[in-house]
């Protein structure tokens, strides 16, 4: 297949291959020639997680999907060091990402996994494959003075946030052997891991982990890949419900843009924080676990025996039922005088628990199946 050098990004190539092959080159030969000390290793860290947040937190739930609103000092600081991790403009980025989730799994997606894991990954910032998206999709962030002061400064500001200044706090610590460490690590190699970080979203965090709310398009549900992340591993939820501040919804998940939104919050830097009804959250996987019964059936062309298929309509009754009693008792809940709010709530945990347990209950009618028709 012959090369599409027509279609070739030159500035993006150079840099990103100039990045890493600095990273596995210059950044262990300087710490083989001069060690590395305890204030540069906090230097790497406090960048990558200042960098990372910027994008997950700034460019991704702030910019991108409006799920809160933050005071101006949050929105510069993610801002700076989200031009410090070299992914674009914060208009740019949001543009391409309000795209991709309009077209997910399409043509139209600019990072389609569907085209491959490589394209998903990298290869769609290595070759052209059409027109840049424009910045019509944006045009509410157009009108934040920051927002648009950044995208006007963004080449100036990446690299005076990304490698002048760690090079400089470097040099503040540790002369100009410090500078070229700060340089390197907390500069060179920060910005390669934070670029596959985010690289990971748009690919591996379609490709690995479980759809427990929607078959709908490829995002999947992880948490490894939350860990390597920042919390955006839980993208089957994100993709469904993408308006939620939350990735990790559920409060054992780990999710640290999240609790750094709350912690905002708290303290009156953040507002307006957007979620999505819990009860929103229970019928999609209720729906998305009717619709693996439904599939599941029909995929077997097998018979199964009466008890297995007593057990297996006994699991879809038994969700049907407690999703029934949800409705029934949300509707009687919007309508509940004050002085019985505290039974409401302990009325939802109870259903809530019966709609976990009947998910387990369909679970495991579904394993079940399997065995038998593998018997």
């Amino acid at each position: 297949m012959r090369t599409p050098w027509g279609q070739v990004r030159w500035r993006n190539v150079i840099f990103l291959f100039g990045t890493a092959l600095t990273t596995v080159t210059a950044a262990p030969l300087y710490i083989w020639h001069f060690g590395i000390t305890f204030a540069q290793l906090a230097l790497f860290f406090v960048f990558l997680v200042a960098t990372g947040l910027s994008i997950t937190l700034g460019y991704h739930r702030l910019f991108s999907h409006l799920t809160f609103q933050a005071h101006w000092g949050v929105k510069l600081f993610t801002l700076l060091f989200g031009a410090a991790a070299f992914e674009g403009s914060a208009l740019e980025w949001s543009a391409d990402h309000r795209r991709h989730h309009k077209h997910v799994d399409q043509d139209e997606d600019p990072y389609d996994i569907s085209k491959g894991f490589f394209h998903a990954h990298i290869g769609w910032l290595l070759f052209r494959t059409g027109p840049d998206t424009p910045l019509t999709w944006v045009r509410d962030l157009q009108k934040d003075k920051l927002a648009v002061w950044q995208h006007r400064y963004y080449v100036p500001l990446a690299f005076a946030v990304g490698f002048a200044l760690p090079a400089l706090i470097g040099l503040a610590f540790g002369g100009w052997v410090g500078a070229l460490g700060g340089f390197l690590l907390g500069g060179v190699a920060r910005v390669v891991v934070v670029h596959h970080m985010t690289f990971c979203i748009n690919s591996l965090c379609h490709w690995i982990g479980d759809r427990p709310y929607s078959t709908d398009c490829s995002a999947r549900d992880s948490l490894f890949m939350a860990f390597f992340t920042f919390g955006e591993g839980y993208h089957n939820f994100h993709h469904h419900f993408q308006y939620d501040y939350r990735n990790g919804v559920k409060p054992w998940q780990f999710d640290p843009t999240k609790w750094t939104i709350w912690l905002l919050h708290k303290v009156g830097l953040a507002r307006s924080l957007r979620t999505v009804p819990e009860e929103k959250i229970l019928k999609a996987q209720v729906t998305e676990h009717q619709r693996r019964y439904a599939a599941t059936l029909a995929a077997k062309n097998a018979p199964v025996s009466d008890a297995v298929h007593a057990f297996l309509q006994s699991a879809h009754d038994r969700m049907h039922e407690a999703y029934e009693r949800w409705e029934r008792a949300l509707a009687g809940w919007r309508e509940a005088a004050e002085r019985r709010h505290e039974h409401s709530l302990q009325r939802r945990r109870e259903l809530k628990r019966e709609l976990d347990e009947a998910a387990l209950h369909l679970r495991e009618a579904m394993r079940q199946l399997g065995r038998a028709h593998e018997a």
